[in-house]
């Protein structure tokens, strides 16, 4: 458990809380564009706990998701948490892809989060944010499609993004972290 001290400054143009101590450190840049959000500073304390502080870290494994290609867990839990590493379109019990098709994989890869988010103790309706890495930025209104059946309104935060490549020549990857 970590108790923080924060200090507020303000200017004519800009207004923000940083650690206390932070300032004989770094050093101050303004920009004059910003707007003063107050005018009065009221010191504040912050109240964070953190898996790694306190150890509370629990590895998520399960047989019937693909097992992590590399030194990394399936997912891990902490603080009312569940992170989810990189997930392809697998086959567990084969290691190998439902298809080369782009729509095939997509549907294996939420099959396989979900497996991954129930070992966990969560699921689908918990998560709250996604990342998307796609081979082909094309495949974009593909993958929308499929990901919808799976995340109905309110939808997670998303982000996707075109990377150069992804393990095994992937069409697609996805990681999402989830309450518990």
């Amino acid at each position: 458990m970590t108790l923080s001290l924060f200090k507020s400054i303000t200017s004519p143009k800009l207004h923000f809380s940083a650690p206390l101590g932070f300032f004989s450190r770094c050093p101050l840049v303004a920009n004059a564009g910003v707007s003063t959000m107050s005018s009065k500073s009221i010191p504040f304390a912050s109240l964070t706990i953190s898996a790694a502080a306190s150890g509370k870290k629990e590895v998520v494994a399960t047989e019937k998701a693909p097992a992590a290609l590399g030194p990394y867990s399936q997912a891990i839990k902490a603080n009312n948490l569940v992170f989810l590493s990189g997930v392809l379109g697998l086959i567990p019990e084969t290691g190998k892809f439902a298809s080369d098709s782009v729509e095939d994989q997509t549907e294996q890869v939420l099959k396989n989060m979900g497996e991954i988010l129930k070992a966990s103790g969560s699921d689908y309706s918990s998560v709250v944010k996604t990342t998307i890495m796609l081979a082909d930025l094309g495949d974009f209104k593909k993958v929308n499609e499929i990901y919808a059946k799976y995340f109905p309104a309110p939808s997670p935060a998303r982000s996707t993004y075109q990377v150069a490549a992804l393990p095994l020549n992937a069409k697609i990857e996805i990681e999402c972290i989830a309450t518990l």
